[in-house]
């Protein structure tokens, strides 16, 4: 049985049908659509996303579109148009990356209370992440994008950083009240310590590199690049297929090794053959810096952080409560202290090195 969220906690109890998204019907995506002259056959299938709600359409003629309704209040239109352009630009350069379809002269568009944009759809499935010949694939790609992304910086999207990350996260999380009472000093003790080693650069220990993640060189990311956002299809009779990178919806200012470290898993010595793999395709058309690799934990232990103000702040959508109801347990907050203290020792020792 999954644990019921403490006195404390976010309660399903505040879940109303007040939420905007409560009023995104299937007749309502299908309007949107047709604001843009695309008509659907009324074939419409919810894909999995929880920050926007993302749709796979079929149109009359048959051909299959995407379209993705952002979540209001969180990006600003200039915020999204520089997410569109940063895609525009990987296409041009024939990088593998989905893009949304310019509509009547335009990618961002507007239907009653929600920004839209249709994207064509691409099939695909997730990586095998075992297999060092399709790391070093997605290692060429990732550099490709990179060097995208290092031409110029984005204007009006922000950047990764310990402020936005970690200290807000930790700050909002705190003053809401969220963490039951039982855990919330234990939370706070290790995640002050956590936030204290980022800030101080103590976590990095390759000699001559970047003292922490404020020293990093910072370009274009990615941003999100987990399996479930590389969409890889076998090769066809022609050599075409591979990876291709979906949901820009992340993308920020942050180093390069942000976009690798969500590839690796499992123990050290399988994680240090993974990025060595990464690195052999990467650095084939990118040079990497290799001191950025003391930031892998950092970046790791940040994610965690604002993990957890991410969920929290959703909870009033839905689909969270669905879809997390363990969120919000003294059990859950629990685990979160337990894998603090790993990342607090983890950002202690070195870093893996290839």
């Amino acid at each position: 049985m999954n644990p019921q969220p403490s006195d404390n906690s976010p309660s399903t109890a505040a879940v109303t049908d007040l939420h905007p998204y409560a009023r995104l019907t299937p007749d309502h995506v299908l309007d949107a659509l047709a604001s843009v002259q695309l008509y659907g056959d009324g074939r419409l299938m919810a894909l999995s996303s929880y920050e926007n709600r993302v749709y796979q359409v079929t149109l009359e003629d048959g051909q299959r579109v995407v379209a993705k309704f952002y979540r209001p209040g969180r990006w600003d239109a200039a915020q999204i148009l520089e997410e569109h352009a940063f895609a525009a630009e990987l296409m041009a350069a024939e990088v593998p990356a989905v893009g949304p379809m310019a509509l009547n002269g335009a990618t961002l568009h507007q239907h009653q209370d929600f920004a839209f944009s249709v994207s064509p759809w691409r099939g695909g499935r997730q990586p095998e992440l075992d297999d060092p010949e399709v790391l070093q694939w997605i290692g060429r790609f990732l550099a490709r994008i990179h060097t995208v992304g290092a031409a110029q910086p984005f204007v009006h999207r922000p950047r990764l950083d310990l402020q936005d990350f970690g200290v807000a996260s930790r700050n909002w999380l705190l003053e809401q009240q969220v963490i039951p009472l039982d855990m919330q000093a234990r939370w706070r003790e290790q995640c002050d310590k956590a936030i204290e080693l980022i800030a101080d650069g103590a976590c990095s220990t390759c000699a001559g590199g970047p003292s922490g993640l404020k020293d990093a060189r910072l370009i274009r990311l990615h941003g999100d690049c987990h399996p479930g956002n590389i969409l890889w299809t076998p090769l066809d009779e022609y050599g075409r297929g591979g990876p291709h990178f979906v949901d820009l919806d992340d993308a920020r200012m942050g180093p390069a090794v942000q976009d690798l470290w969500m590839l690796l898993s499992g123990d050290r010595r399988q994680r240090t053959q993974q990025l060595g793999a990464l690195l052999d395709g990467y650095e084939q058309l990118r040079s990497f810096d290799q001191r950025e690799l003391a930031l892998i934990e950092p970046l790791r232990t940040l994610r965690l952080i604002h993990y957890s103000a991410w969920l929290a702040r959703r909870w009033q959508d839905p689909i969270f409560p669905l879809n997390f109801p363990w969120f919000g347990s003294s059990d859950y907050w629990r685990g979160q202290v337990d894998m603090l203290i790993e990342q607090i020792e983890a950002m202690q020792e070195a870093p893996l090195m290839v």
